[in-house]
């Protein structure tokens, strides 16, 4: 991979506050004007650490992914669910999430990545509770509402789906 592209922009303007946020492959570093030059390398590295590390949390791998699933699973469901694997998959347009419950395999959608976390967390546990029940009658949303957050993610997915949809359309 390419070293990083840094612009660090001072500003007479800005008094106290330090900055930063991608454009496109280039990452801008906004500065008060007075910051001395070690000063200003040193937070122009402080921000990239925290850019990076932001980054992270919202592209989390497929090895986190399952071991949140397993966590969640834990936590919620008495860990009677054991996934397999879940990974994030890019084919899924119409679905948050799918799962084979033969295999134990679950494929959460990448639309989700950079979602807040308990939205992400409700779709697994959607999922998990598939590994043991396949339909979404009772006993299904049952389990699903053993997650507090429930609810509010539906909510939250529902909302998201529609402003995706009803966006205006640009000429």
């Amino acid at each position: 991979m390419p070293p990083e592209t840094v612009e660090v922009r001072r500003s007479s303007r800005r008094r106290r506050t330090v900055s930063a946020y991608r454009d496109g492959d280039k990452t801008i570093v906004l500065l008060p004007a007075w910051l001395s030059g070690e000063d200003a390398d040193e937070w122009v590295s402080r921000m990239l650490d925290r850019l990076a590390a932001k980054e992270r949390r919202r592209r989390p791998t497929d090895e986190a992914l399952l071991e949140r699933a397993k966590e969640l699973s834990l936590r919620y469901l008495d860990g009677k669910p054991d996934p397999a694997s879940v990974r994030w998959v890019d084919n899924q347009q119409h679905r948050w999430g799918s799962c084979t419950p033969e295999n134990g395999t679950i494929r959460i959608s990448t639309r989700l990545k950079g979602l807040p976390e308990w939205v992400i967390n409700y779709v697994i546990i959607h999922e998990l509770v598939h590994l043991l029940v396949p339909s979404h009658g009772a006993k299904f949303w049952a389990l699903v509402e053993q997650y507090p957050k429930a609810e509010r993610a539906r909510g939250f997915l529902e909302g998201f789906s529609a402003a995706a949809h009803t966006a205006p359309e640009e000429c």
